[in-house]
């Protein structure tokens, strides 16, 4: 990038009872570029794939709005950057018209640090263009489904807010392409619809699960009476809550899966008080459920369950470490995270090929090929999500300044705002200054290759960025003192 100065003969030098005009340049003047990093990428709340062409997909970003790729990932086009919103909690493609992608803004999960949206969005063009349909006090929207017989018939599931009551929340229906929509299910004003399924057979028959919650400072509500699991046969006129099977005590969040070999087989993914929470199935379409196993574990963060396209027995289940069942539920196996980030929130298994998968996680995006053996890092996503940022006061080597961020689970990291290379900022620019998830980081102010990071419970460190060395500078309670407190 070439730099052109600009030098203008100075003004007259002005009336002893004048003041010359302060420069105020408006906002709209400046331009900004992207720095990356892509080394590591970002949280991917969600994915949908064109359904003949498997290298045309999006990624919808927990905190980075909607990425398209054509040729499976070796470019990306970022298609949010004139919404009014950058968290997105839901995507999914019209099935009699590919082009056509909804898109739910607000992430659905219940941590501290989550974004909330402005409604839904449709895109008619293969999302060169957007209109927002409403539904904008909804926040956070888990899921959407277009009618498989009906293009104009759509239902979206609603969380509502975190941090407050009321809001748009439920399950809603559209029957004019999002003109106009009405709440089907509606359960009280702390409690929002955070998974559904629907019957391709008879899309009238949808099962729907609820989840009360409400985030505090100091702590989650992570359910209550309002949470459980609900059947409608006709379109959602009317509903019938479900307890057949299910545990008899309060429920937290429940993520539902159906089989698309048969859809009479669906999962759901239950947490529940008192250590009653599991792997349930249920064989016949939602009506009744059988516990299979106990597995629950951080339901607040990880709740995407989903079946192999082909095997109504193969389910697997999105957390820190994947985890795959080939026995309906029954048993858990690790299916395989070698060379790929943790957190898993979004899987894809090509129905013609179900060695084939995309995974999105805290990561970002990875490609399988070989059935979660290896797996291939898409390093060209830059969405990493930075908490803080931290620049040089005073550059003590280099020719250009460095600036510095804290991420959510991708370290403290720092690189130049430019190179002398011919490629620009690249990922190999870029530096590690502490580990964990980063936060606050400060340069020294008299030499700026001393830099300071953390990571969660003060994980305090001073790194020199021309030796590299890292030094834990957390401070200690002394003899006698005691233990000091961290976030």
């Amino acid at each position: 990038m070439s730099v052109a100065l600009l030098f203008a003969q100075p003004p007259a030098k002005p009336a002893e009872d004048k003041k010359p005009a302060e420069f105020n340049p408006p906002v709209n003047s400046f331009r900004f570029r992207s720095l990356g990093p892509s080394v590591t990428s970002g949280r991917i709340a969600a994915l949908a794939v064109h359904p003949k062409n498997r290298a045309v997909f999006y990624a919808a970003v927990a905190a980075g709005g909607v990425w398209k790729t054509t040729n499976a990932g070796t470019t990306w086009t970022p298609l949010f950057d004139g919404e009014s919103c950058f968290s997105i909690g839901a995507i999914t493609l019209d099935p009699h018209d590919p082009n056509t992608v909804w898109v739910g803004s607000g992430e659905n999960n219940s941590q501290r640090s989550v974004g909330y949206g402005e409604g839904v969005y449709r895109s008619t063009d293969g999302g060169k263009s957007w209109q927002n349909l409403g539904l904008k006090k909804s926040e956070h929207i888990a899921k959407i489904i277009v009618h498989p017989k009906n293009a104009n018939v759509v239902y979206v599931a609603c969380q509502g807010p975190l941090w407050a009551s009321g809001g748009e929340r439920g399950l809603y229906k559209t029957e004019d392409a999002g003109k106009t929509w009405a709440r089907v299910i509606h359960i009280d004003d702390d409690t929002g619809i955070t998974d559904f399924t629907l019957d391709p057979r008879d899309p009238d028959v949808l099962v729907a699960a609820s989840y009360q919650r409400r985030r505090h400072v100091w702590t989650l509500v992570n359910g209550g009476p309002g949470s459980g699991i609900h059947r409608t046969t006709d379109g959602g006129k009317s509903w019938k809550k479900i307890t057949a099977g299910l545990p008899g005590v309060e429920l937290g969040r429940i993520g539902l899966a159906m089989a698309p070999s048969d859809p009479d087989v669906l999962y759901a993914q239950v947490e529940a008080a008192e250590k009653g929470g599991g792997i349930h199935r249920s064989l016949d379409g939602g009506k009744t459920w059988e516990k299979r196993n106990p597995y629950d574990s951080q339901a607040q963060y990880f709740c995407t369950p989903s079946v192999d396209p082909k095997n109504k027995d193969r389910l697997y289940i999105m957390n820190v470490q994947n985890l795959v069942s080939d026995d309906g539920g029954a048993t858990l196996k690790p299916l395989g995270d070698a060379n790929k980030h943790v957190d898993s929130h979004a899987l894809w298994v090509d129905p013609n090929d179900p060695n084939y998968y995309l995974c999105g996680c805290d990561g970002g995006v990875y490609e399988s090929t070989d059935a979660a053996k290896n797996w291939a890092f898409k390093a060209n996503l830059p969405v990493t999500q930075f908490y803080d940022i931290g620049v040089d006061q005073n550059p003590a080597s280099g020719l250009f300044y460095h600036v510095y961020g804290g991420t959510q689970d991708n370290y403290t990291l720092g690189g130049p705002v430019r190179t002398r290379s011919n490629n620009g900022i690249t990922n190999a620019d870029w530096y590690v200054v502490q580990g964990g998830d980063g936060f606050h980081c400060k340069v020294d102010p008299t030499d700026s290759n001393i830099v300071y990071g953390e990571f969660q419970y003060a994980g305090i460190c001073r790194y020199d960025r021309r030796t590299g060395n890292r030094v834990d500078i957390q401070p200690k309670a002394g003899k006698g003192e005691p233990p000091l407190r961290w976030n």
